[in-house]
């Protein structure tokens, strides 16, 4: 068993003798029942935001059964007989979130050490482990907002997304528009704290300072005359995926407006959010007569992806400014300001 630390995203379940009392192909005259203890535990983690895949050792068929039998929405469904740690690594991957954010619940010992061979990073257990697990801060985050209990549906409503955009001819702007996104860029609230926290729990790919912030810190940010804290609304014809990411604008340095952290989710990934945030903070900076926008970041394999959307919108790491395991990146502001796209709503903006 091995549970490394983190905020467990997914848990990936095998079916026989797992979330099934028996063996799917081998039950007689219909399929297993459910194990009672391990479908409650559907509903637990779910009610935290945790999403549910399987990656069993049967037919796709097995995996609709153990849907339609418990209710629950799987995200993902990888049925075969190849190795189950790249099951995992694809449903990681289909999911847009880290193997470190997975945890994977087996009954056979051969398969657990097979993943936790090929995968560390994922936390590996039996049926009887993840009964207790449940109680591990790991699975237990400190917020657990509406947009969370319903990020199953989001995902769902992500993979149809996904089928009409590979259907679409035209290109990634194009499909934007046709399917009617809207990001609106706003100042945050005292209501908004809750899920800007949860943001800055879970994200990992997309998220500058590479730790969470906490509610205290987020309400004074809100209240401070010299710091702004905006939130990122996203919605098309598919989902209101609502909150999906927000920042910490610090005003305090003159000509220097300084971006201590910028999150987003990994829901949003590819639909022109981050570029839009980005856009919005180089005009913004501009107007209020910054000469220079900057934004320190962590530098791990996770922040890769918002290394390169920094790059693309026009930041440079600053070698001078360099540290451990951080960069420092700048931005001109001299130069021309991006253009606000239609579908991105600013209201401070004409």
């Amino acid at each position: 068993m091995s549970a490394p630390a983190g905020l467990v995203k997914c848990v990936v379940w095998d079916l026989d003798n797992t979330l099934l009392r028996g063996v799917y192909l081998e039950s007689r005259p219909g399929p297993p029942p459910l194990d009672p203890a391990m479908a409650s535990l559907l509903s637990v983690l779910g009610e935290r935001g945790i999403l549910h895949a399987i990656a069993s050792r049967n037919p796709p068929e097995a995996a609709r059964y153990a849907a339609e039998a418990t209710g629950c929405a799987f995200v993902a469904a990888e049925c075969g007989w190849g190795r189950k740690s790249e099951a995992l690594a694809r449903i990681a991957a289909g999911l847009d979130i880290g193997v470190d954010a997975l945890a994977f619940v087996d009954d056979d010992p051969y398969e657990r050490a097979e993943v936790g061979a090929a995968l560390p990073g994922v936390r590996v257990l039996s049926p009887e482990d993840v009964a207790e697990a449940v109680d591990w801060p790991e699975f237990s985050p400190a917020e657990v907002t509406a947009e969370a209990r319903r990020r199953a549906g989001l995902y769902q409503q992500r993979q149809r997304r996904m089928a009409a955009e590979r259907s679409f001819g035209g290109s990634r702007e194009e499909f934007l528009r046709a399917c009617g996104t809207e990001v609106t860029i706003a100042a945050a609230t005292a209501g908004d704290v809750p899920r800007l926290h949860e943001l800055s729990e879970r994200t990992s790919q997309f998220n500058s300072a590479g730790q969470a912030l906490s509610s205290a810190s987020l309400e004074e940010a809100i209240r401070s005359r010299a710091q702004d804290v905006m939130t990122v609304r996203l919605q098309d014809r598919f989902a209101d995926d609502g909150l999906v990411g927000g920042c910490v604008v610090d005003r305090r340095q003159a000509g220097v407006w300084t971006v201590p952290l910028l999150m987003m989710s990994c829901r949003a990934i590819g639909r022109g959010v981050i570029d839009s945030l980005l856009g919005w903070l180089t005009r913004a900076a501009a107007r209020g007569g910054a000469g220079v926008l900057q934004l320190p970041c962590v530098l791990t394999e996770r922040s890769v992806p918002l290394r390169l959307a920094l790059a693309s919108a026009g930041f440079r790491a600053d070698p001078a400014a360099a540290g451990p395991g951080r960069a420092l990146y700048r931005h001109d502001l001299a130069g021309p300001r991006p253009p606000r796209p239609d579908w991105v709503i600013t209201p401070e903006e004409p």
